[in-house]
């Protein structure tokens, strides 16, 4: 196992921040999971293996790298406050989604229609931190059932204003068992936010391979 590959925590315990995790330790890749409860995460932790270990959040983000916000996007807004010490200089991944329930089995968007969960993040960070979206373009289902797929992987998207974490954020989503693409900066994140044409619950509707992509873009 490579172990010059930057340290990642997960911190959320829900449908994706347990898939993300699963996915990357899949990957071969050293996972720190992190959640509201630390008896939680280490349940999570030991059912993963030896490539998993358990951290409460402040501790969880100080020893990683890379700290991927699986929590609902006005938790990642609190987090962010919370712990912006912690997170300086880190590389933040946003995979929320600006959604909740609408009252008939559905769901809504709870920010303006031309507003994007990845731009109002981003306008938060801390000092010296670094963000990408990604990691969200899929539902958890599709996000599980088609990490490592043969023989052409699946796509997720991403976004970020930093090119010089590009190669990270691929490592990233490669380790993850998909294919990486990069639809420019943070000013795009809406496209691959529910709802936007390049997510599984918005135009694109379903997951796709590179060579897919082509004939549907």
């Amino acid at each position: 196992m490579a172990t010059n590959k930057l340290k990642v925590a997960v911190i959320g315990l829900g449908n994706i921040g347990k898939v993300v995790a699963s996915n990357l330790v899949k990957g071969n890749r050293e996972v720190i999971i992190s959640g509201h409860k630390l008896e939680d995460a280490k349940a999570f932790a030991h059912q993963l293996g030896s490539l998993a270990t358990a951290a409460e959040v402040p501790e969880a983000i100080k020893e990683a790298d890379i700290v991927v916000m699986a929590v609902w996007f006005s938790t990642i807004q609190e987090l962010l406050k919370q712990y912006a010490t912690e997170l300086q200089g880190k590389i933040i991944i946003d995979p929320s989604n600006p959604i909740a329930p609408d009252g008939n089995g559905g769901f809504k968007k709870i920010i303006g229609a031309e507003e994007s969960a990845g731009q109002i993040i981003a306008a938060l960070l801390p000092k010296d931190s670094k963000m990408a979206k990604a990691l969200g373009t899929l539902g958890a289902a599709s996000l599980s059932g088609a990490a490592f797929q043969k023989p052409e992987a699946a796509v997720l998207f991403y976004a970020t204003d930093d090119s010089g974490i590009n190669a990270t954020i691929e490592e990233l989503i490669k380790d993850s068992g998909f294919e990486p693409v990069r639809v420019g900066s943070i000013d795009q994140s809406i496209r691959i936010e529910v709802f936007g044409d390049l997510h599984e619950f918005g135009a694109l509707g379903k997951t796709v391979t590179k060579s897919e992509l082509k004939e549907t873009v």
